[in-house]
């Protein structure tokens, strides 16, 4: 499926679809996240490679939360990724302030250490290194495949810097299939990177994609990545600064960004939840779901409270919704609360129903629930077409 632009413009007979409702996914800010521990990162790495299916990481930091913000194709591309993780700080810090059990930051450039040096069994990883600046991805390379390790580079390709459209013509992508690699990493800048792994999602053919921005560098090593103990305590960006300079703009504008989103989304969610456990008391509300199949779509009623302690209960409901193949709709008509859990279940079984060509429309959404899905930046959900 093309995913760069429209919905796909075919289907796939006899698809074997990912299993996302059984991702652990919270909807922050307007993009979802995998609430996920590094071993479990590189057990689903290595299920998609041996199933040979194309498996897109995105690596969320306060960049990519900020670019979300206002670029709906962006948004998309994490959206539509198969294992969205917390690479920066801040979305830790701000998930956990949210009450979101964030397990820990899994950056881009650790995943890509733990696949060169695997503490368990892990066949030899065939990477192919695209992007960056002249010269940086071919010396990575080399220092790969002069280096100890479980990785060979199997390849590098610098595009130079043309558009998306110009980095997607097909000797491009039939360089990067004919390696042989099962491990992508492109550097492009975050926007068009993104843009680069969902045009060309359907022509590659290597199964695991990932954008990591600063990695080549490391590997290439023209700069030096922070010390442990920075990087634990959330100061990485001032060691990024110290060696390129030239970011200290992008972080003092993001920064300003996330002043403005703590002041006018994250604030007044805390409030939301505060007014939510008053008025639920100490037990809290139940869930019942009732369904309804009609000819084209299937209508599922949810009466209580949509949030993270009864996802278990809603996951069966979703998936015989899902079997039926047809559009969805949800009925919010008695539904007293909703959270960052459930939200993540509604973009997951979203993301199904794009895939398939179908359409999730959410009905009866009373006020305050609508008003939670705004401040949580999941305002396109209330759309009648729910377009990601």
């Amino acid at each position: 499926m093309e995913m760069s632009g429209a919905r796909p413009t075919g289907r796939i007979p006899n698809a074997i679809w990912p299993d996302d409702l059984s991702r652990e996914v919270y909807g922050v800010l307007g993009i979802p996240l995998d609430v996920t521990d590094m071993a479990t990162v590189l057990r689903r790495i290595k299920s998609a490679d041996d199933n040979a299916m194309p498996f897109l990481i995105s690596t969320a930091n306060l960049n990519y939360l900020v670019i979300s913000q206002s670029d709906y194709d962006f948004r998309k591309s994490l959206l539509l990724s198969d294992l969205c993780i917390a690479d920066g700080m801040p979305i830790v810090w701000i998930p956990r302030l949210l009450g979101i059990p964030v397990k820990e930051r899994i950056a881009g450039s650790d995943i890509f250490e733990a696949l060169k040096f695997p503490r368990d069994a892990f066949g030899r990883v065939k990477v192919f290194l695209f992007g960056a600046e002249d010269g940086v991805a071919a010396l990575a390379c080399q220092n790969l495949n002069a280096g100890m390790g479980n990785m060979t580079c199997v390849g590098s390709y610098y595009p130079g810097f043309g558009t998306v459209e110009e980095l997607s013509d097909d000797s491009i992508i039939d360089e990067i299939n004919e390696s042989g690699a099962d491990f992508l990493v492109v550097a492009l800048g975050a926007e068009k990177g993104q843009a680069w792994l969902l045009k060309n999602h359907d022509r590659l053919q290597v199964p695991i994609r990932v954008h990591l921005g600063a990695t080549l560098k490391y590997e290439a090593r023209m700069i030096d990545r922070a010390p442990v103990f920075l990087r634990k305590m959330g100061f990485e960006w001032l060691w990024r600064i110290k060696e390129e300079p030239y970011l200290w703009s992008r972080y003092f504008k993001d920064g300003l960004a996330l002043l403005r989103l703590m002041a006018t989304n994250v604030l007044p969610l805390l409030i939301f939840a505060r007014w939510y456990r008053i008025k639920a008391g100490h037990n809290g509300h139940d869930l019942q779901i009732a369904c309804r199949e009609g000819d084209t779509s299937v209508v599922l009623s949810l009466n209580g409270a949509a949030v993270a302690r009864h996802v278990v209960k809603a996951l069966p409901h979703f998936q015989d919704a899902l079997n039926a193949d047809k559009s969805i709709v949800i009925d919010f008509a008695d539904t007293c609360s909703i959270d960052a859990r459930f939200i993540g279940l509604l973009l997951m079984l979203n993301k199904q129903l794009l895939a398939r060509q179908l359409q999730l429309t959410l009905t009866g959404v009373q006020r305050h629930i609508a008003k939670i899905l705004c401040l949580n930046g999941f305002d396109f959900l209330l759309s009648a077409n729910s377009e990601s």
